[in-house]
């Protein structure tokens, strides 16, 4: 698959996670408990996990967003991680008296897996760095959809300069959102586009939504691929690529990463929506979250190979 040689800057978006995940048979019921086979404390949060996913692919990643106080422990963990995979991290704020949130994750035999987080809501009264800075030599901007509160300005003005801005969204919007009309493109998980219309069926969400945006639409359906709204406003569907999933956490979020990063590529609709089926599908045969994103190489291999 040919690419360009320099890779692209990539503006990542979000509020990054401590994730303590368990590995269980199944999933306690209410008032109950179960052994986990397996503990792991990884770093996530929807944009974070696509920017490993996009450092891992090849693109230069910088990351903007609100953490934690200084003096507490959990950012600290989150930056070094980030830190070893290459990610550029000097735009992140820090909150004083806040906390970085938190997530306990269950992930059951068949890989599913059920979630809480704690979210400090003072972590959305940030503010972000100049839009001349952090615009500067980018290619693409991916933003996680809970976050337009701090960052709608300079969604708006990087679209103002011609520049992508993808939003990955894992729970329902509004309709009156501004990233609903901010966004170039809309990456959706079947449950919250057919919340976010209002309406039952994922093609026909997308067709409301359609009427209210000007964004690309689509919306991931885990093995069952991804459905679309090409450029004259018809449906269509890339398949997903057939594996044994062990655990699917991150993989929406390794998906939208991908799939920015071949945009910002110069690749086409069609080929940016398989390459981000390959990258999540190879994620979901191993654990670990977005930290179980593939390398190029294996990517690739699976695109051959299909």
């Amino acid at each position: 698959m040919a690419h360009s040689a320099i890779a692209p800057r990539i503006l990542c978006i979000g509020i990054p996670v401590r994730d303590l995940t368990f590995r269980v048979e199944a999933v306690p019921e209410r008032g109950s408990k179960a052994n986990a086979t397996h503990l792991a404390e990884i770093c996530g949060g929807n944009a974070l996990n696509a920017a490993i996913a996009m450092a891992r692919l090849g693109g230069r990643v910088a990351f903007a967003g609100p953490m934690g106080d200084a003096q507490e422990t959990s950012s600290g963990f989150i930056l070094e991680r980030m830190a070893s995979e290459g990610i550029d991290v000097g735009r992140i704020l820090r909150v004083r008296g806040a906390a970085t949130p938190v997530s306990a994750i269950i992930i059951d035999a068949s890989g599913e897996r059920t979630l809480t987080i704690y979210r400090d809501p003072a972590l959305w009264s940030v503010k972000l760095s100049d839009a001349d800075e952090l615009l500067a030599c980018c290619q693409a901007v991916l933003v996680e959809s809970r976050c337009g509160v701090f960052c709608i300005d300079l969604c708006t003005e990087a679209r103002r300069r011609g520049i992508p801005v993808i939003v990955g969204v894992d729970r329902a919007m509004a309709l009156t959102d501004d990233l609903l009309t901010a966004a170039s493109h809309l990456l959706f998980a079947s449950a919250q586009v057919q919340e976010t219309a209002g309406i039952t069926g994922d093609g026909e969400a997308l067709k409301r939504l359609a009427k209210l945006t000007p964004a690309f639409l689509a919306a991931t359906r885990g093995p069952h691929g991804t459905i679309w709204l090409n450029e004259a406003g018809r449906l269509e569907e890339t398949p997903a690529f057939p594996v044994e999933a062990v655990d699917t956490l991150g993989a929406g979020d390794v998906f939208h990463g991908a799939f920015t990063l071949r945009l910002a590529e110069g690749g086409g609709l069609r080929e940016a929506l398989r390459f981000a089926a390959a990258a999540a599908a190879l994620k979901c045969t191993r654990h670990g979250g977005g930290l179980a994103a593939p390398q190029r190489v294996e990517v690739e291999e699976l695109l051959r190979s299909a």
